[in-house]
């Protein structure tokens, strides 16, 4: 999911530690660093060679001073094949041109490989990467954190913030953050800042919903939505349930009615709401004590799905009663046509004939 608008520091260092250059005295590597946010479970020293890249090879980030020529810049001497020890150890020799990271470093939430050396991550000299990164972002990435490689590449259902634009650096700031996970925002405002446009589209082309537009257009928004949750309906780095969603939920309009379809649903709502086909307290949709939603979605081939009536994210009316709803691949919108009454609601014209409730069993109005 697709477009994507953050942007993130990237270290372009100018000097490293010692088996950085070709002839030089190794420098001792300074102890790992302590994990910044309780116990960190992946390896703060990763194996890479910082040497420069054999002749030949292009390429696709040079280090300023290195590719200048200027060895004595961060070593004790400017012969290129015998340059000497560094001057500073690790991460201080970074400090002295990106200064700029010592501010993102001192910040609540830092990336143990980053406390230990620049040089996890980064060629001090020449990379074939971008930002003299020693592999491919995502693949450097997963390198360490193989629980989310393996969520990546096996679920079903893809999520596009890992393979497109900035990847994994499109939520996470590699260096140093102030928000738990490293996130450079908190997670609603994220994944609203990126879901913020009319043009991205699904893996099946699909255009997905421009949420921001929706959200601030329509003011009854669904609980998890209030509470800036997300992740209570969706995964993060990959599912196997349409649009990522932590359960199953029907993806069309109709489908066969089925308690596990509904799974996602029934993680906060009381299931009878569907199943039981009279009641006078479980729902307010329904005629006397005939459940309406039971009539609607009960059924064993042609369903009504809950996204047939309800929008799920936001809407203008109570209950997030839809206005509309996309009917069919093609996406024309049917019209809902709802409006609520007194005494229940009326639909004029769109699945049926037009057609009123009243949501009060039969003795109570012959009572009055």
């Amino acid at each position: 999911m697709r477009s994507l608008r953050w942007r993130f520091v990237a270290l372009a260092l100018f000097a490293l530690p010692g088996p950085g250059a070709r002839g030089a005295d190794p420098a001792p590597a300074p102890a790992p660093a302590p994990a910044a946010q309780g116990q960190y479970k992946y390896p703060t020293l990763r194996k890479v060679d910082n040497k420069p890249l054999p002749d030949g090879v292009t390429a696709g980030s040079s280090m300023a001073p290195f590719s200048a020529g200027d060895c004595a810049f961060c070593h004790q001497s400017n012969d290129r094949k015998n340059p000497g020890p560094v001057k500073k150890q690790g991460n201080d020799l970074c400090y002295t041109c990106h200064e700029e990271f010592k501010e993102i470093m001192a910040r609540r939430y830092k990336h143990p490989p980053a406390v230990a050396l620049c040089t996890n991550c980064h060629n001090p000299h020449n990379a074939k990467e971008k930002k003299l990164l020693h592999e491919e972002q995502t693949s450097q990435c997963f390198d360490c954190h193989k629980p989310i490689k393996t969520i990546a590449e096996t679920s079903k259902v893809k999520h596009g913030a890992l393979t497109t634009e900035r990847k994994c650096a499109n939520c996470h700031n590699p260096h140093g953050a102030n928000i738990e996970k490293l996130l450079t925002a908190l997670p609603f405002d994220q994944c609203v800042g990126c879901h913020a446009v009319d043009t991205m589209k699904d893996w099946n082309g699909v255009t997905l919903t421009n949420f921001k537009k929706l959200l601030e257009e329509n003011k009854v928004w669904h609980k998890p939505v209030l509470s800036k949750d997300c992740s209570a309906c969706h995964r993060t780095h990959g599912g196997n349930n349409f649009r990522l969603l932590v359960a199953e939920y029907p993806a069309q309009f109709y489908a066969p009615y089925d308690l596990k379809t509904y799974a996602l649903c029934y993680g906060c709502h009381n299931e009878k709401v569907v199943s039981a086909e009279q009641t006078t307290t479980l729902t307010n949709f329904r005629d006397g004590s005939r459940n309406l939603h039971y009539l609607h979605v009960h059924k064993t081939e042609r369903g009504r799905t809950c996204r047939a009536c309800h929008e799920v994210h936001a809407a203008k009316q109570a209950f997030r009663v839809r206005e509309s709803v996309p009917y069919g691949s093609a996406g024309w919108l049917l019209k809902i046509n709802y409006t609520k009454t007194p005494t229940g609601g009326t639909c004029t014209k769109t699945c049926h004939e037009t057609r009123t409730y009243v949501n009060k069993p039969l003795s109570a109005q012959n009572s009055k």
